[in-house]
């Protein structure tokens, strides 16, 4: 901020007349990027300090206007039970697939593990948004609520895990989602649905996924079932009226050199923002906009399965903002806030938060580089003490007749803090604070890495079988020979970033798209996945019986296929039930690249009869909202491969490898099915081409197994 003479308190403003109840072009609008008159001469000309007392009183002229049109009521910002909202600076969304939240192996929820991780990391969170839906969500028809009845121990179990979120302080989100519409039809309008969810397990707020504004329906919902919840929805509020009881949004920062002011902050002072960017590696915008809006962040890592962790640098900075909030959370939703307190140095910002005889002020570095020196200029109180507060020390301003100039260090894009804590105030905490803080400032953010790196992953080894001389019953030799692999995932989001998909042994890094010249070995597949009589087979031999056994084979009736079903692919299996059964069967699931041979040949071909999509040759597509059986495996004999492999895509997808990562898991899959719910383009994608496979996170066998997922093997060739 350019002031080399800032000007007197008490000189007349830098109009001489009346402005129209409009904004300022100098500076932002709430909550878009600010429009530059003069961009051609360079942004730097603009001196904030010039208009800032202005700007404050034209928008409060502005936000009086715009609620008295939406007939304001702040009833719901006021309420005790809900008001837990106006302290939740930090908020996650956390993938139920994440291995530190669900140990796959023990079959147990570790929420202490999760918690204890985010706050050595960025010093932890205020509420969790417990995501169990897309992107796996489509592959087959359970809809929103039933997925989060398959999760380990049901809806007793998730229960339990909210139960221990609240014992460590963590207020619980559960998603709604108005697009999913081409699932199984529940029968109850969404606001009941979820809040019904809600109460059976104890959850705080709904996420409103897509929402704009969660619809006051589903605060009448709530109300009527006596069980307060909070509504944050994904987008800003199209509608202001929505403000009044959405006591949450997401929302996106400025990028600008001048930070923009919160549209909804200004608006309702106790409104949280938590600010959601979440493919981001630098995150020094979104945290320059949030501590100088006094609004909450987003810390949102384990994005769909794609881990895009915090680098040091910022986890270390959302630890200091954070620590700051908590201590003070009444000064950051104060309705005196003024953004654009006067900050002596050129891009430097810096807003007011005073409640209760403590005034926190905000300050950004949008600089380049270090600046040092008179840094504030603020009205002085008579008897008031000063702290350095990103740095846990009192400071002694200079005084100048009323005001007093406070002088700071302020880091490369780096942060300050002040506090000015009036006679008489109550400050118990203080002595604490400023010590944690001096403790944080010994080791300053430059000494922090700010380089981004990706998680490695790995696949999961597969033993090799005992070796075949001749192809066994009911398999198909594959010969050796030069294969292109050539695939490329179909996840919805993810765009091309480093870590999509899946990271294949040769490769140095996760990415969305593969090639790879490969000399592949003999070996034998299944001429058919497995039929639910084959399966049969099995269990009568083994008397096998999962641990986890929800959904196991859940289209059977009393232990036994249907009438009429047996020569159909078995489905309701979960990776681990398909690995038994190989094992049993002397064979192993086939590696993708072997499935893909098998169905490819050498010809790189789209479909396994060709290039071109030929309906006749698969099942009929299912567009229904219920699943319909899948096709015997032998009813589109000119479905078959260049090697004689049969019902390879649009009947039911089929497991092939298993890759991990520090925090989640996920099963490659192939061919498609016949299953394509309508709606929403959100919901798991198809992928019958050959060059394209599937992503699927797994959580526990519960809720992986799927009415539209098989398996087939393969067995080693001498």
């Amino acid at each position: 901020m350019s002031t080399p003479s800032t000007p007197k308190k008490k000189e007349p403003k830098y109009y001489d007349t009346p402005l129209p109840h409009t904004i300022p072009a100098h500076l932002p609008l709430p909550g878009k990027a600010p429009d530059w008159p003069y961009i051609n001469i360079g942004k730097w000309k603009i001196e904030v300090n010039n208009y800032a007392d202005s700007w404050r009183e034209q928008m409060t002229i502005w936000a009086f206007e715009h609620k008295l049109r939406m007939g304001y009521s702040d009833a719901q910002y006021r309420r005790a039970d809900t008001a837990w909202a106006q302290k939740n600076f930090v908020h996650t969304q956390m993938m139920v697939e994440d291995r530190y939240f669900f140990d796959p192996v023990k079959g147990e929820y570790t929420v202490d593990r999760y918690l204890d991780d985010l706050i050595a990391r960025f010093g932890g969170i205020d509420s969790v948004l417990i995501w169990y839906v897309y992107p796996n969500i489509g592959i087959d028809n359970r809809n929103q609520t039933q997925l989060a009845s398959d999760m380990p121990g049901g809806l007793e179990g998730l229960k339990k895990a909210v139960a221990d979120f609240h014992r460590r302080g963590v207020k619980v989100f559960l998603p709604t989602m108005p697009w999913d519409n081409g699932t199984q039809n529940q029968n109850q309008q969404d606001w009941d649905a979820v809040t019904d969810l809600a109460v059976a397990v104890n959850a705080d707020g709904v996420n409103g996924d897509t929402y704009n504004g969660v619809p006051r329906a589903f605060l009448e919902a709530a109300d009527k079932a006596k069980h307060p919840l909070v509504y944050q929805p994904e987008g800003s509020l199209t509608a202001d009226e929505l403000l009044q009881w959405n006591l949450q949004t997401w929302g996106k920062a400025s990028t600008e050199i001048i930070p923009a002011v919160s549209k909804v902050k200004w608006l309702e002072s106790r409104h949280m923002v938590n600010i959601e960017n979440r493919w981001c590696r630098d995150r020094t915008d979104d945290f320059h906009y949030i501590f100088f809006n006094g609004v909450g962040y987003t810390a949102w890592e384990n994005v769909w399965g794609i881990w895009n962790g915090f680098t040091d640098r910022d986890g270390e900075a959302l630890k200091r903002i954070a620590t700051i909030y908590r201590t003070f959370p009444e000064t950051v939703v104060s309705p005196q806030w003024e953004p654009y307190s006067m900050a002596l140095q050129q891009n430097v910002f810096a807003s007011k938060f005073p409640a209760n005889g403590v005034t926190l002020w905000t300050v950004v570095n949008r600089n380049e580089y270090e600046v040092s020196g008179e840094m504030l200029k603020v009205v002085h109180a008579e008897g008031r003490q000063y702290y350095d507060a990103w740095n846990g020390v009192p400071v002694q301003p200079l005084i100048e007749g009323d005001c007093a100039i406070i002088s700071l260090n302020l880091e490369k894009r780096g942060f300050g803090a002040v506090l000015g804590i009036d006679a008489g105030a109550q400050t118990p905490q203080l002595e604490g604070f400023l010590a944690k803080m001096k403790q944080f400032a010994a080791k300053p953010l430059r000494s922090f890495s700010g380089e981004w790196k990706p998680l490695p992953q790995q696949i999961v080894d597969t033993a090799p079988t005992k070796p075949a001389k001749t192809a066994p019953d009911g398999m198909v030799a594959i010969p050796a020979g030069s294969f292109n692999f050539e695939v490329t995932g179909i996840e919805v989001e993810g765009y091309t970033w480093a870590s999509m998909d899946f990271q294949y042994p040769w490769e140095p890094i996760a990415r969305r798209h593969h090639r790879h010249r490969m000399e592949m070995k003999p070996y034998f597949i299944d001429k058919y996945p497995v039929t639910n009589g084959q399966f049969k087979q099995f269990l009568d031999a083994t008397q096998y019986a999962p641990a986890d056994a929800h959904n196991f084979l859940r289209d059977w009736v009393d232990g036994a296929p249907r009438a009429g079903w047996e020569n159909k692919p078995v489905t309701w299996v979960s990776i681990e039930d398909a690995r038994a059964y190989a094992a049993w069967a002397g064979k192993r699931l086939p590696h993708e690249w072997e499935w893909q041979y098998a169905a490819q040949g050498g010809d790189e071909r789209i479909y396994p009869w060709g290039d071109q999509w030929d309906a006749t040759r698969v099942p009929v597509q299912n567009k229904g909202r219920e699943l319909t059986p899948p096709d015997d495996v032998d009813a589109h004999p000119d479905g078959a491969s260049p090697f004689g492999v049969m019902d390879l895509v649009g009947n039911v997808w089929q497991w092939t490898d298993e890759y991990t990562d520090e925090h989640t898991r996920a099963a490659c899959l192939r061919g498609g099915s016949s299953y394509i719910p309508q709606t929403s383009h959100w919901y798991f994608p198809q992928a019958h081409r050959l060059d394209q496979h599937g992503k699927y996170l797994l959580m526990a066998p519960c809720k992986d197994r799927s009415g539209m997922l098989g398996f087939r093997c393969v067995v080693d060739a001498e």
